[in-house]
């Protein structure tokens, strides 16, 4: 069944609630996560009540709410939402929700209450979105090291398949506010990445993420937008023609349903999301008190590669990056780097030397010669022989063969260094 079948039919929160029984969704509390939940594991995918159920949960449940994840862990989704749309049944359990304060409680139920996902669902399919839940094709395996923070459900926007486009993806995230530098670093690494066939992951937020994604789309490659709002909402405004790109030619993802705006908690959650769909975390930018240093921070949690792109130790915007490479994270400089340390075996970086210059490809005994000739003036063939520890005759065949090479003149009877030393680039490139 497609991520965003549901049947039609106009149900309420409280027909969601109904539709199962304890019995249908209920597991013990120490079961492994998505094992209460509907059953997708033993079915094969989730059914049309499951999905229903999740889809209105989202409404319900805040991005990264632990405690109302063990309870999608221990009673399912179609038994959790019964339970928060029928409190005076809840009141007499012997079972009950706990963990939170009454009023806490209270204000789930409400939240519970004022859940129409059917109107969500037929929302975001007039968009071309979709809904996915764990034990669909599409769903990221991997959001499952999140245990009990996983998300309830995703909402996405775009063609791209995001289970198969995540498993090789890295994100590139760092300041809004950034310097030139940063931008440039972001654009930089975004369009390498993404001409080495790998997507590039990033929240479209103002600086860094939004050049990452423009990169990684004027290479011609693919980008994933981890959205803090529903996805029909644009934020920033100014990305508004950004993130519709991301939306025709990649995949919109977001934890929260079709309207709903970010708030800065939300944009702290969605740094998990960020960090587990993705190999490894890069971070361009970042002060001490930054977001894309809790994407790094959930990276290294949950065992992803954290990775700094190095900045002036004078900049304040630096000083993050530059405090996760004194930990465990990894220094690299463009996308080749990256690639190394999260592709497979064999993908190195290339080796990096310095020019190499015409004197370095003499042979020593040449070379010593050389070093022989005074810096201003002439010498004789004898002072010459002296000084690079040879015999003259030695020493008078490599000056010819320095002076073939254009490294020394012949004045009368000594030699000089050349007036025009020998130049050459220093390397080519590109197999010109």
């Amino acid at each position: 069944m497609p991520g965003g079948a549901v049947r039609s039919g106009g149900s309420t929160a409280g027909e969601v609630g109904s539709v199962g029984s304890v019995g249908e969704g209920s597991a013990g509390a120490g079961a492994g996560v998505g094992a209460a939940e509907g059953g997708p594991e033993a079915s094969g995918g989730p059914g049309d009540r499951e999905r229903l159920a999740r889809a209105a949960l989202t409404r319900v449940i805040e991005p990264g709410d632990e405690r109302a994840g063990r309870w999608l862990r221990t009673y399912g989704a179609v038994e959790l939402m019964r339970r928060l749309t029928s409190p005076e049944d809840a009141e007499d359990t012997d079972d009950p929700l706990t963990g939170v304060s009454a009023a806490r409680l209270a204000g789930y139920r409400r939240r519970a209450a004022g859940a129409d996902p059917e109107r969500d669902l037929a929302t975001l399919a007039a968009l071309g979105g979709r809904f996915i839940c764990p034990g669909d094709r599409e769903w990221p395996g991997q959001l499952d090291d999140l245990g009990d923070a996983r998300p309830v459900g995703l909402w996405l926007r775009g063609p791209a398949d995001l289970r198969l486009w995540a498993l090789r993806s890295v994100a590139v995230v760092g300041a809004r506010a950034c310097t030139p530098y940063g931008a440039h670093m972001g654009a930089t690494l975004g369009a390498g990445l993404a001409e080495k066939g790998w997507v590039v992951v990033s929240g479209a937020a103002a600086g860094v993420d939004g050049a990452a994604h423009r990169g990684a789309l004027a290479a011609g490659g693919a980008t994933i937008a981890v959205l803090a709002s529903g996805v029909d909402v644009v934020y920033p405004r100014a990305h508004a023609g950004l993130i519709g790109r991301i939306a025709q030619q990649g995949v919109l993802v977001a934890e929260l349903p079709p309207g709903d705006h970010p708030t800065p908690s939300r944009f702290v959650q969605r740094n998990r999301v960020i960090a587990a769909l993705t190999r490894g975390t890069v971070v361009v930018e970042a002060e001490y008190r930054s977001g894309s240093l809790v994407t790094a921070r959930n990276a290294q949690r949950l065992g992803r590669h954290t990775i700094g792109v190095p900045g002036p130790a004078t900049s304040g915007l630096s000083a993050g990056v530059h405090e996760l490479l004194r930990g465990e994270a990894a220094l690299v400089t463009d996308a080749a780097e990256i690639v190394e340390l999260v592709g497979e075996m064999g993908d190195l970086a290339p080796p990096r030397r310095g020019p190499v210059l015409p004197r370095d490809l003499l042979a020593p005994a040449t070379a010593r010669v050389l070093d022989a000739l005074p810096g201003h003036g002439e010498a004789t063939v004898g002072d010459i022989a002296r000084e690079a520890a040879t015999t003259p005759e030695e020493a008078l065949g490599r000056l010819y063969e320095l002076h073939s090479l254009g490294f020394v003149e012949r004045e009368g009877g000594g030699w000089r260094l050349a007036s025009s030393p020998l130049r050459t680039s220093s390397t080519r490139r590109g197999g010109a």
